[in-house]
């Protein structure tokens, strides 16, 4: 297993996403980048394959990344930071607890249940961050169990829990309005969903699932075919 396995073996399976190596190969060819490049190709992988499927064991990546699970719904789990919620830093599940002081958790799971959101459950629960947002004070809100990772799409579910808390509890929610990534001039849900499309079909009562419709990114995956290496 050379380099490419240790930086570029993906926790969830990458059907839309690529490796480390694959990624490399992309940028040069997008951008004409005059560099010599080489790419040792892993063995045994495909794809589809999930990480406890590789027999590799799980080294946490980050501190907030203490399980597959975690890397599971992190796609979507991320678009929190985003916002004043919590995405449960400060608790042993982080980005499988999402809540806020002032939310019944029941409320936005019912509401979330109607959406009819595949492969998980939506559970109201109360949690109390030891640090970071809310630190010490009780949060009502959802944990996200994933009872089907092969159709969950976390994504779209993280986007819909967005959705209903601030329909719900407009008082509890607001967007991060401080610097994300060292960038002070867009929104965080700006940069981290690549535009401004998400958060005014959230801001506007739009259609959530038309604004995750992307055409770029149908048309990305059809250029990077070139540059993926395994199957």
């Amino acid at each position: 297993r050379g380099f490419e396995s240790f930086v570029g073996l993906y926790p969830v399976p990458t059907r839309h996403g690529m490796t480390a190596g694959e990624i490399a190969r992309h940028v040069r060819r997008a951008h004409d980048i005059d560099v010599d490049l080489d790419v040792i190709p892993m063995e045994g992988w495909t794809r589809a394959m999930w990480w406890d499927e590789t027999d590799l064991p799980w080294i946490p990546p980050s501190p907030n990344m203490p399980t597959l699970q975690t890397a599971i719904v992190y796609p979507g789990g991320c678009l929190i930071e985003a916002t004043s919620l919590s995405e449960g830093r400060g608790t042993t599940t982080p980005f499988e607890l999402v809540g806020a002081p002032g939310i019944d958790g029941a409320v936005v799971a019912n509401d979330l249940r109607d959406r009819h959101l595949p492969g998980c459950v939506l559970r109201p629960v109360t949690f109390e961050p030891r640090f970071q947002k809310h630190a010490g004070v009780p949060c009502g809100g959802v944990f996200v169990h994933v009872t089907d990772r092969d159709v969950f799409d976390a994504l779209r579910t993280y986007t819909h829990l967005i959705d209903a808390v601030r329909r719900r509890f407009p008082e509890s929610f607001a967007w991060r309005g401080e610097a994300y990534e060292f960038v002070r001039d867009v929104p965080a849900i700006d940069l981290l969903s690549g535009s401004s499309r998400l958060r005014h079909a959230i801001e506007s009562g739009g259609d959530i699932d038309d604004a995750l419709r992307d055409d770029f990114s149908r048309r990305f995956l059809v250029e990077r075919e070139a540059d993926l290496i395994y199957p």
